[in-house]
């Protein structure tokens, strides 16, 4: 038996997958979660074959809570769920080891199909998924990208300076090179434009 965690935020979505996947005989729905936090917990103690995760959650992101999975040492393997194809987000998932990269709209075939390849250590990724995520790179240098997340972070420009080694001028001439690329009149535009691409 194929024991399985699903962590989704909405109420029904989450009902009626657990509902779906433990019509399958070889699929038992072990756990649910609403948000990041409840989704680690939950995986930590029951310790499932298969965790379903979506990407936006409240608390931590399916992203995040599967980066720490993976610190953690972690066995259970992660397929993500999602409705963004947004560039920049599959890149994330590979870097934080997911199994798994499915789009929502998926029939519960398909998703159960791909809960058992999983489990015989292949890896499933929608195809869209991966094709968006090569339509948009990033137009940031490691060292613009390295400066905007402090920012987002809530450092301010004399913080960065020094956290960094430069010269407050020089943290104002990529913030402002930053804001050009990203097409963006301020810093808060650029930090969302940038985290929602994933590029930083």
């Amino acid at each position: 038996m194929i024991r399985i965690v699903i962590a989704e935020d909405q109420r029904m979505l989450r009902g009626a997958l657990g509902a779906l996947l433990d019509f399958e005989e070889d699929l038992e729905v072990v756990g649910q979660a609403e948000n990041g936090n409840e989704a680690l917990k939950l995986i930590m103690g029951l310790n499932p074959d298969i965790c379903l995760m979506d990407i936006e959650m409240p608390l931590k992101s399916g992203l995040e809570v599967a980066t720490e999975l993976k610190q953690l040492g972690s066995s259970s393997k992660i397929i993500i769920l999602t409705t963004f194809a947004r560039p920049g987000y599959f890149e994330k998932a590979m870097k934080a080891g997911v199994h798994g990269y499915l789009l929502k709209d998926g029939s519960i075939d398909e998703l159960a199909s791909s809960i058992r390849n999983v489990m015989d250590g292949k890896r499933e990724y929608s195809p869209e998924l991966i094709m968006n995520s090569y339509n948009e790179d990033n137009p940031l240098t490691e060292r613009e990208q390295e400066i905007l997340k402090l920012a987002a972070e809530g450092k301010t420009g004399k913080e960065i300076s020094t956290i960094l080694f430069l010269s407050q001028g020089t943290v104002r001439n990529y913030m402002s090179e930053i804001l050009q690329k990203l097409d963006s009149k301020n810093k808060i535009e650029a930090i969302t434009v940038a985290q929602e691409k994933g590029w930083i």
